[in-house]
């Protein structure tokens, strides 16, 4: 099932010349939903895995449907205060200024394995503060997968570098 159709495109938001990418009409979609999930989960599924990690907000409902799907734990990754444990965070670099992602401390135990998910991947470094917050914290990535590349911003294929197995649903040309 090609899921592009899913997928509604919004023309300058948040800003202009940018065309946003909203997951929430595949999300309504029943049917779709359900392939998403699968095809995120199928190249994993016979690897051992022990949690996935989804990165706030979308990678939350893609991520917990993946967790689900692989019948291992979910370890939400947060912007910065909004976990009320003790964290462990790291910082990335944004287009103007920084950003912090968090996890709390007793999400992962050393040497488990963790896949990332997330709604897109587009220049990736959210992705890669994720990767290395919980590498911090002792998991082994498995791999990375997302509905939607932006391959014109370079993510994935940074993430590729990186020796990080990315899978991905479809793509889309542009920001």
């Amino acid at each position: 099932m090609d899921l592009h159709h899913l997928i509604r495109s919004l023309p300058d938001y948040p800003k202009p010349g940018i065309i946003f990418r909203d997951i929430t009409t595949l999300l309504q979609d029943a049917e779709g939903f359900r392939v998403a999930v699968d095809q995120l989960v199928a190249p994993f599924a016979e690897k051992r895995v022990d949690k996935v990690a989804g990165i706030e907000a979308r990678g939350f409902i893609v991520g917990g449907a993946v967790a689900y799907q692989l019948s291992v734990g979910f370890v939400p990754v947060r912007k910065h205060g909004k976990l009320p444990w003790q964290t462990i965070g790291e910082d990335y670099e944004l287009e103007y200024g920084t950003d912090r992602v968090e996890i709390h401390t007793d999400m992962i135990t050393p040497g488990e394995r963790v896949l990332l998910v997330d709604d897109l991947i587009a220049t990736g470094g959210t992705a890669q503060a994720a990767i290395r917050l919980l590498e911090r914290a002792g998991a082994v990535i498995v791999g990375c997968s997302f509905i939607i590349d932006l391959p014109d911003l370079g993510g994935a294929k940074a993430l590729n570098q990186g020796d990080y197995s990315v899978h991905t649903l479809m793509d889309f040309a542009g920001h």
